[in-house]
């Protein structure tokens, strides 16, 4: 898979050159969803599908709560059924939506 042009500010934790799109693709679409602009969406759906979007954030351990209910309202899938919804960090001072 050929090296994608999101915004590098997303993954400022890690190396980009180093990721592996493939591989690490729920990773990945965690974080553009969490904080990519217009265009990393743009590129995001082309490059995974809207199939492979809606497991990752189903299935991602935490998503800010504006973020869950977002994709809530786009999948049509009750909140209830994301994980980071059922599984709250024990501290929420810890962790501010």
């Amino acid at each position: 898979m050929e090296k994608p042009t999101f915004s590098r500010h997303i993954f400022w934790e890690t190396d980009f050159d180093a990721i592996d799109w493939k591989k690490k693709e729920g990773y990945v679409i965690e974080k553009v969803v969490e904080y990519g602009n217009l265009e990393d969406w743009k590129l995001l759906k082309q490059l995974y599908g809207m199939d492979k979007i809606k497991e990752a954030v189903l299935n991602a351990r935490y998503l800010r709560k504006k973020t869950s209910h977002f994709f809530s309202q786009i999948f049509d899938e009750p909140i209830e059924n994301f994980r980071c919804y059922t599984s709250q960090p024990l501290n929420q001072e810890l962790f501010p939506s």
